[in-house]
């Protein structure tokens, strides 16, 4: 063998090997992206998933006394995988005139339910003694922030429907 022959033959190893190394490097990346894509994707879809509104009802504008927190029960349905399931929330609707206002019954603190009392004229949490006024504002006690609010409307037949 002359020296002419084997430098094409060593030129030619060497191209393969790159081709190689560049096909790996290819696998590799669409691995890698295709991992990507899925794991984020497994991240980021519960935060961009499009929840729908719940109106449900919660009385009638007539049964609500006047500026009284007024205790109710929601019944919500929902999906849980194959199940349907019943969750139940109580809130206070607070009626001011024709408008109504409603009050999670959770405490801020610790997540306590908080009731109303009649005499004080306060909502008060029974586990740490915190105390929200009629409107949720926080009045004593260690709630760090007023009690959370949802959406209401009234209906043309005075039906109360509350977001949640």
């Amino acid at each position: 063998m002359n020296e002419s022959e084997s430098v094409p033959q060593a030129l030619d190893a060497r191209g393969r090997r790159r081709f190689l190394g560049g096909i790996i490097a290819a696998i590799q990346a669409a691995i890698g992206g295709t991992l990507g894509v899925v794991m984020g994707g497994a991240v980021l879809s519960p935060g961009l998933a499009r929840r729908d509104a719940s109106w449900l009802p919660a009385g009638r504008l007539t049964d609500l006394a006047i500026n009284q927190p007024t205790p109710v029960m929601l019944r919500l349905e929902r999906q849980d995988g194959y199940q349907r399931v019943i969750d139940r929330r109580a809130v206070f609707l607070v009626r001011n005139g024709e408008t109504v206002t409603a009050l999670d019954s959770t405490c801020t603190h610790l997540g306590c339910r908080v009731s109303w009392n009649s005499e004080t004229q306060q909502l008060k949490c029974p586990c740490h003694g915190g105390t929200y006024d009629r409107s949720g504002q926080v009045t004593s006690g260690p709630p760090p922030a007023p009690l959370a609010r949802f959406a209401t409307r009234v209906e043309q037949d005075g039906r109360v429907m509350v977001q949640l």
